[in-house]
């Protein structure tokens, strides 16, 4: 396409479709993102008053945990409302400047979760690999050092997407499939050479989420080795139990992603509604259930929620 046309029109709002092949359903379909919604909302609201509200509960697990409850709560506000507005008002208009800062929230957000992901490994390991000096080691002004750098490091990738989306012009399709925007999605209706774009998005994605994923697997070999030479089995029962949970919230957290990059590389017959259902359960799924896994599974967190929720109502 010429230079004459690439300046001939530039558009500024875009249309999200919602479910592409399913519109007639949408009501339908709101139902289970708004109870999720809620649930990821009062669940993680309630974890983090809990943590803040009880001292015993200041130490690192607990603490990277509110951090991990605070982006689950950013993630989720930053998708589900713009799909329920779609749903239920059929808004599905929005401006390119909002199109851009809802995916600058959502990706920074995204790999805010993976850093914290990592540190709560690094947690673990610290924990069970020198039990005697975990305190002294993960101390709070280290561990508000380490959420940051990890909160700084999402927002300083992400960034310079900003700039990259905005050089571009928008002379084609304004119909984005999808209930949310997201970086190659808006940038492939350019006129432009998207190529930059895509190779800062794929750099990105393995120098953060890819090099977390790799630092996670080398921090539970080490733990596995360790916990494995420890004597006594109740021991080692015990410390592999403690990591339980987040192994619960990595697989929650990483496979359904893993399980989309899939299906769109490979899945080509599969219809494009099952992408961006696939796509919303990456959104929807981690901040609904983490919450819910933490509070089942770890005792000190599940008495403080019966304390609160039932005690003090007597």
């Amino acid at each position: 396409m010429t230079a004459s046309n690439h300046s001939s029109v530039s558009h500024t709002v875009f249309h999200l479709l919602g479910i592409p092949g399913l519109e007639d359903q949408h009501m339908w379909i709101s139902i289970p993102f708004f109870i999720s919604y809620v649930i990821a909302l009062l669940g993680n609201s309630l974890l983090i008053f809990i943590i803040f509200l009880e001292r015993s509960l200041h130490e690192p697990m607990y603490l990277f945990l509110c951090m991990l409850a605070g982006a689950d709560l950013v993630l989720s506000t930053c998708t589900v409302p713009q799909a329920l507005a779609i749903f239920w008002f059929n808004m599905r208009e929005i401006s390119l400047d909002r199109c851009i800062t809802q995916l600058f929230f959502i990706h920074s957000t995204f790999i805010s979760e993976s850093g914290i992901l990592l540190m709560m490994a690094f947690d673990r390991y610290i924990a069970i690999c020198y039990p005697l000096r975990y305190t002294t080691i993960l101390t709070h002004t280290l561990i508000g050092k380490i959420g940051v750098i990890a909160f700084l490091r999402s927002y300083c990738t992400i960034f310079p997407i900003i700039f990259l989306l905005k050089r571009l012009t928008f002379c084609q399709n304004n119909v984005i499939p999808h209930t949310y925007c997201e970086h190659i999605g808006l940038a492939k209706y350019a006129c432009n050479d998207i190529r930059v774009n895509i190779w800062y998005g794929f750099s990105i994605l393995m120098l953060t989420v890819v090099l977390d994923v790799l630092l996670i697997f080398v921090s539970y070999i080490l733990i596995l080795h360790a916990v494995f030479h420890i004597p006594s089995q109740d021991a080692r029962h015990k410390a592999l139990n403690t990591c339980g949970s987040h192994v619960c919230i990595i697989i929650l957290f990483y496979g359904p992603g893993i399980f989309t990059i899939l299906t769109q590389r490979f899945g080509r017959h599969i219809p494009p509604h099952i992408h961006i259902l696939l796509a919303n359960v990456c959104m929807l799924a981690p901040p609904m259930l983490n919450p819910i896994i933490y509070g089942i599974k770890t005792k000190q967190i599940w008495e403080q929620v019966a304390h609160v929720l039932f005690i003090k109502q007597k």
